[in-house]
């Protein structure tokens, strides 16, 4: 525990965070003022490096790009690779596993080892990799690669510990699964197809062990060539050159028929006992035509081939519908005796599986469902019931439904809020789904101990917005809002207009929302704010709407010799605020009605419309056209409950509206905020700029876009959805980097607007795109009634504070360290029944700087943090306390003051990937991990801290990551995970009867040590692949074990026993000398007893 103290005497503090490069002074003035009295600050700062470490948490949504799929029948448990190499592991909820191949190559296939707890992986780049499931996080132990073949296909038969891997050049190897190396047995392309073929069968497509004789493989090359190789007689059975390519291959029970699927749209049924020509081929979707002739199919992809003892066997596949039908949906078909079932997709298959009742291939398979895992989503068909419902998938997987374009983190939420927005959610939720519980239903998640009830909200581009249960590190959705709805639909329009117009015009840019209100306020992409209120009741309601006029006619430019003269600072001297020249070119409150052009962007609906219960839009405000010219996005918005007011502000200025009365209170340009205190020397021109794309918010590419770090190109050389590069303007609010200001950051709260206030009031804090945070002080009617009626008064104080850098975030702490929370006002439900027992009246929860500090005098801490700077000012001094350069060579894109283990810190995210902390008030650093390195507008667009040590972003277009900075949380990481392995007793294979085991074969004869191990076989050549030991593995930590810690351990209980037996030796040492002592006394009083007595007295 660290203490800091600080004596203010009124002097400014030289500070390195001078925005000209020379000490700057706290004081408004820039002169070194006295303070009226002295003041002392004592504050125990808790936080040290300790409680900080860095790890994700869990990642939720879609897994993006995906590739391959497994299931393991017994566990109940799903894999899914991605084209990224990152693999999900998916169980029961609450289940869920990410893991990623260092390599980052594209994950070609998955092969459970059935009920083993492990999973072997084969990568784009040739590479097997076995992995531990056995533990929370799943790593791995081996890795194999291989040097001159490229991996195909693989096949692992169930309790085997061999695994078949196919390859390009046709050739087929065997790697033993326990030491992951390969086995000598090799079974050569030139010796599995005939000697007379004259061409090269191509790349292996399908491997599989007959069901009837496990010594049996049957082989499927890409060329149509089949071949089914006698393993222990090192031989073919039979060779079948087929005339079409083959996709897939699938077993009948028995092992006595099989069936591939191929290139032209067909499906060719073979029997073991005639091969020279299959005795049945069909075109399941190839309608005869007229002339006699087929129609052309498109591939067949995969077939699987499954038996049922009550009913006709399933013949499920993917693709072959014919070429003619354009236009139509991905399908899977699904055919069961004469009906043919075809079920249209959303999405490109990717994979589907069959989910059967028993593990083993020569059972009868009665299939229950098909797993279907799509380009965007996974499905599960129930096989049950006839009409194949799907089944309700617990996983939060679409999220990507319209693309996510903002996201807020809200940690530790009222208790009560989580189960009302459930259960106004839960009445829209869609029906049909099937009965029966979703299948992968495999691993144990218990709820945690120290949860707390957390809500993540996403904004999307169709302007739906998403409420989320993220407590106990799961994910459910709760409620969804669209925002479209309190607007007409848009007509098309034609000419510039139309180029100028969003492609999703009620886009979602950002989100304020205050969980005790329940009051939540959305900006759209089209310059619009939309206020609701919560309710638990329908009602009818009229949408009342304000349009703002906030156009700069203008640009404020900033002279060349803004970097070489010192700002002036200066402050107004009266408690009124000051008066304010208007310049020509700022905007007015007002609308002119004679301007034709001066139109929203949409129209909001004038009607009285039936709203559900839930969010209810209230109040829209929108930015009008100006000159043929569509509005600036907005780039900072606030909202205060307990004031009534909400605060905006874009490129052009800042505006200010009463909520509760429906009105304007302020729209002004960012230069009239100054008055005359102007730290900038400014010229003025008007050439008309085109609008800034925005096509950024929205666009979620598949490409990771490139990013420019360096500073010294020219702000306008690249488009802002390709570069940060700026000269000092926010590089992620919407804002004009050229010339104009921007408002990039808002904060309504008690406060000190002028040096010489006594009591704090309620304040707006503005910061700017070019450093300056400025202080407006408001008066508030307290009266409920005259706070309906009487206008509120603001105006600029002239308090003007310089940082390094767009300012990004302000926060209030109290002398005593602890941090000060905006008032809000306590929810109450307008639209419920009448009740004389209900709160009619407005309950508003201050918390005032001056409470809770009677020992420590008045007035409190502001922390301002911008992109290069931190500063920490005693209000309403405006002392300068404490200055951090965060960074110079990148700069912070998300910061934020958050409550980590019982105390308070400054948390930032910059763009070159860097997370840190910093202590409050102190500044100190406490961590900094270069976790993240920026690659795309997505991440910094969604990356947002919350309480409790917690952050999260949006790792791809599907999918959430969540991370913590708390080493409390990383402690109790392991806890609050679910366990992917669950002891399970493998299912009994079923009795075959003495005839069928007596005329089946002799599968269980079919030794594989005996005929792939190195006594038989020999060993592989070194140079065909490489065996890599596993580094996180429990073999990597048996490795340390044995190193250096685990010598000194073993040296230390060497010593401990060495002195141990010395110190037993000279116990013993010490008895006999004792014992040697009383055996002398004793001889002695014998001796003396004795002396005298003649011979005949003993």
């Amino acid at each position: 525990m660290k203490k800091f103290r600080k004596v203010l005497d009124g002097l400014t503090t030289s500070s390195p965070g001078g925005t000209m490069g020379s000490p700057s002074s706290g004081s408004a003035a820039g002169t070194p003022t006295a303070a009226p009295t002295p003041k002392e600050i004592d504050i125990q700062e808790t936080l040290v490096s300790e409680n900080f470490q860095m790890c994700k948490t869990v990642r939720h949504g879609f897994p993006y790009q995906p590739t391959a799929l497994a299931f393991d029948p017994v566990q109940k448990i799903l894999a899914i690779g991605s084209r990224t190499g990152g693999v999900r592991i998916l169980g029961r909820p609450g289940v869920d596993c990410y893991c990623q191949h260092e390599s980052g190559s594209a994950v070609l296939q998955l092969q459970f080892l059935i009920n083993e707890g492990a999973l072997v992986t084969a990568c784009a780049d040739d590479t097997l990799h076995l992995w531990n499931l056995r533990q929370r996080r799943p790593a791995v132990l081996h890795s194999l690669k291989f040097n001159r073949e490229r991996i195909t296909f693989c096949h692992l038969p169930f309790q085997s510990k061999w695994l078949y891997v196919g390859t390009e050049r046709g050739n087929t190897h065997i790697v033993n699964i326990e030491s992951f190396i390969l086995s000598g047995y090799v079974i050569m392309w030139n010796k599995a197809i005939e000697l007379s073929t004259k061409t090269h069968p191509g790349p292996v497509v399908h491997l599989s062990d007959c069901p009837k004789d496990e010594g049996k493989l049957l082989i499927g090359f890409e060329s149509g060539m089949i071949v089914q190789w006698d393993l222990r007689g090192k031989k073919a059975d039979f060779r079948i050159c087929y005339d079409e390519a083959i996709h897939s291959a699938g077993w009948h029970h028995e092992g006595k028929q099989f069936m591939c699927s191929h290139s032209d749209g067909s499906l060719s049924m073979w029997n073991l006992r005639n091969t020279l020509k299959p005795f049945q081929v069909t075109f399941p979707h190839g309608k005869i035509q007229k002339d006699g002739r087929k129609e052309s199919c498109k591939p067949i992809l995969k077939v699987e081939y499954k038996t049922s003892r009550s009913s006709e066997p399933f013949v499920i596949f993917s693709g072959g519908l014919s070429y003619d039908k354009a236009g139509r949906r991905p399908t899977l078909t699904i055919m069961h005796g004469k009906a043919i079932t075809v079920l249209e997709m959303d999405y490109p298959i990717v994979e589907f599986m069959a989910l059967c009742e028993t593990p083993y291939n020569n059972e009868v398979q009665e299939p229950y469902a098909v797993v279907v895992l799509l380009e965007k989503d996974l499905i599960v068909v129930d096989l049950t019931q006839s009409n194949y419902p799907v089944c309700e998938n617990p996983y939060p997987m679409d999220i990507h439904e319209s693309p996510v374009t903002c996201t807020a983190y809200f940690a530790d939420c009222p208790p009560n809020l989580i189960p009302i927005l459930y259960s106004i959610g839960a009445k829209h939720k869609k029906t049909g789904f099937s009965q029966k519980e979703w299948p992968i239903a495999g691993g144990l998640w218990t709820l945690g101990c120290n949860t707390y009830p957390e809500i993540i909200l996403t904004g999307h581009a169709d302007g739906s917005i998403k409420f989320w249960d993220a407590s106990a590190i799961t994910l459910q959705m709760l409620y969804k809002l669209k925002t479209s709805k309190a607007f007409e639909k848009p007509k098309p329009v034609e000419g510039r207009a139309a180029d100028l117009m969003e492609e999703d015009p009620f886009a979602v840019q950002m989100v304020s929302w205050c969980p005790q209100s329940r009051i939540l306020c959305v900006v759209g992409i089209s310059a619009h704010i939309i206020l609701y209120r919560f309710s638990k009741y329908d009602s009818n309601t009229q949408i009342t709407s304000l349009e703002v006029r906030l156009q700069c006619e203008s640009e404020d430019v900033i002279s060349p010799s803004d970097n070489e003269n010192n700002p002036c600072f200066s402050e107004s001297g009266s408690n009124s605020p000051q008066t304010h020249h208007h310049h020509p070119a700022s905007p007015g409150s007002k609308t002119p009605e004679g301007n034709k052009d001066t139109i929203p962007c949409l129209k909001v609906k004038e009607r009285m419309v039936r709203v559900p219960p839930g969010y209810q839009a209230e109040l829209v405000i929108q930015l009008l056209w100006v000159d043929g010219e569509p509005p600036q996005q907005i780039t900072s918005l606030d909202i205060n409950s307990a004031y009534g007011l909400l605060a905006f502000g874009n490129c052009n200025g800042l505006a200010v509206v009463d909520c509760l009365q429906k009105t304007i209170l302020l729209c002004m340009s960012t230069l009239d905020l100054y008055g005359g205190a102007d730290p900038y020397q400014r010229l003025t021109r008007s050439p008309r700029r085109n609008r800034q794309s925005t096509s950024g918010l929205t666009e979620l590419s598949d490409n990771q876009q490139s990013i420019d770090m360096e500073r010294s190109k020219s702000p306008t050389s690249e488009s802002r959805e390709n570069s940060f590069s700026r000269s000092r303007s926010s590089s992620v609010s919407s804002i004009d980097r050229d010339t104009k200001e921007a408002i990039t950051t808002l904060q309504f709260g008690e406060s000190y607007g002028r040096k010489n206030d006594a009591l704090p009031n309620p304040c707006l804090w503005v910061g700017t795109s070019l450093g300056v945070a400025l202080v407006i002080p408001m008066s508030i009617p307290a009266d409920h009634e005259e706070r309906m009626e009487v206008p509120v008064t603001m105006g600029p104080s002239g308090t003007v504070l310089m940082l390094k850098g767009s300012v990004l975030r302000f926060g209030f702490l109290d002398c005593m360290g602890s941090l000060i929370q905006s008032p809000y006002e306590v929810w109450r439900d307008l639209n419920g029944p009448e009740d004389p027992d209900r709160v009619r009246k407005r309950k508003l929860v201050h918390f005032s700087p001056s409470s809770s500090q009677d020992s420590c005098g008045e007035g409190h801490l502001a922390v301002v943090c911008s992109e290069r700077q931190a500063k920490v000012i005693l209000m309403p001094s405006q002392s300068v306390l404490f200055v951090h350069n965060i960074t110079e060579s990148s700069f912070v894109l998300r910061a934020d003051v958050v409550s980590v283990s019982n105390s308070v810190c400054l948390a930032c995210f910059c763009a070159n990937g860097h997370i840190m902390t910093l202590s409050l008030p102190s500044l100190r650093p406490l961590m900094d991990v270069n976790y993240l390195p920026l690659t795309d507008m997505r991440i910094a667009r969604t990356f947002c801290f919350t309480n409790g040590g917690q952050a999260l972003y949006l790792s791809s277009p599907t999918e959430i990551q969540r991370i913590t900075y708390s080493q409390e949380m990383c402690d109790n990481l392991q806890e609050m995970l679910g366990e992917l392995f669950t002891p399970i007793e493998t299912p009994e294979a079923q009795n075959r009867g003495f005839l069928k085991g007596f005329f089946g074969g002799n599968s269980h004869n079919f030794d594989r040590e005996e005929l792939f191990g190195e006594a038989s076989a020999g060993k592989a050549s070194r140079s065909l692949a490489q065996h890599i030991p596993g580094q996180a593995g429990m073999e990597g930590m048996k490795v340390a074990a044995s190193g250096v810690v685990g010598d000194l351990a073993r040296a230390r209980i060497a010593l401990d026993e060495r002195g141990q037996r010395l110190g037993e030796l000279e116990d013993r040492t010490a008895l006999m000398m004792n014992s040697a002592d009383v055996f002398s006394k004793h001889a002695h009083e014998l001796m003396l007893k004795c002396k005298d007595k003649k011979w005949y007295q003993f």
